[in-house]
């Protein structure tokens, strides 16, 4: 993936909810959320499964229900025109398995430049502006010479790959981003914690969901969830997050600097006797 970026540098805008709560169906999801999100730089949203996290991310772009409040800068993105908030806020989806997900005998080209529809007219033709941001998409991601092969011809990396492309494409100030490196090896990934640095220079706000705790403390921001609930936020290098971070794991990680950087490492619960008693089990 390539950091290069030619757009103008945009005003770096903050996103917060206020007393955010979703369910899923009769099963209340998130509770009472009051999430701050720093201006121009990365947000990390973390936690055990099922706390909430991808439910928290769908509510900031609108993909899901909610009661309370999202706030962008000062405006109620749920009063904001649906085309407006588009253009503002570009979603990432987990898997994009559902309606949004590109149709596999999608050219790679055509499926980027679905994510330039908040700026086109209707049934309007792209324009020198969409084709160039399509183009350096598709540089940043490391797609360049894609445009004609098919998603359903590209492995799970690749097709991830293509998918933030489309994300970057809209060239919005708020990137929302859920699981962006599932299936990414260890050098593209790498190559995006690259990417969200040049984002965030360039005024960019970015907020992820993410399993890789270690590369979840590279960030600037860590928001950590627990049954539903905004257990902490602060700084990733901040020793009170690293306590609430061990105690949203139930203590079953450490945390530690290795070359200048904050690693999380699981810890081996104790074995139980009758795996190693000899013990013969019928089932």
């Amino acid at each position: 993936m390539s950091a290069q970026q030619s757009t103008p540098t945009p005003t770096p805008i903050g996103l917060r909810t206020q007393q955010l709560s979703a369910a899923h169906g009769p099963c209340t999801v998130l509770q009472g959320i009051d999430l701050h999100v720093p201006a121009g730089r990365w947000t990390c949203i973390v936690g055990p499964n099922g706390a909430g996290k991808s439910t928290l991310l769908q509510c900031l772009a609108h993909s899901h229900p909610y009661q309370g409040q999202v706030l962008l800068g000062e405006q109620d993105t749920a009063h904001m025109p649906a085309r407006q908030r588009a253009c503002r806020m570009a979603w990432l989806g987990q898997g994009q398995t559902s309606a949004n997900s590109p149709s596999p005998d999608l050219r790679v080209w055509d499926a980027v430049m679905l994510g330039r529809w908040p700026h086109q007219g209707w049934l309007s033709a792209p324009t020198q502006a969409d084709e160039a941001a399509v183009a350096q998409a598709l540089a940043q991601t490391g797609c360049t010479g894609w445009d004609n092969r098919v998603l359903g011809a590209l492995s799970g990396g690749e097709r991830q790959r293509v998918l933030l492309a489309r994300a970057l494409a809209v060239q919005a100030p708020v990137l929302l981003l859920d699981e962006p490196l599932s299936h990414l090896d260890a050098p593209h990934q790498a190559d995006w914690l690259q990417l969200v640095r040049h984002l965030n220079h360039q005024g960019v706000t970015v907020v992820s969901v993410l399993h890789e705790l270690h590369l979840a403390l590279q960030a600037d921001h860590v928001a950590i969830l627990r049954a539903g609930r905004l257990q902490h936020q602060g700084r990733a290098d901040d020793a009170a997050t690293h306590s609430a971070l061990r105690e949203a794991f139930a203590q079953r990680i450490t945390i530690h600097r290795v070359d200048g950087h904050w690693v999380a490492l699981p810890t081996m619960p104790e074995p139980r006797l009758s795996a190693f008693s000899g013990e013969s089990h019928e089932h």
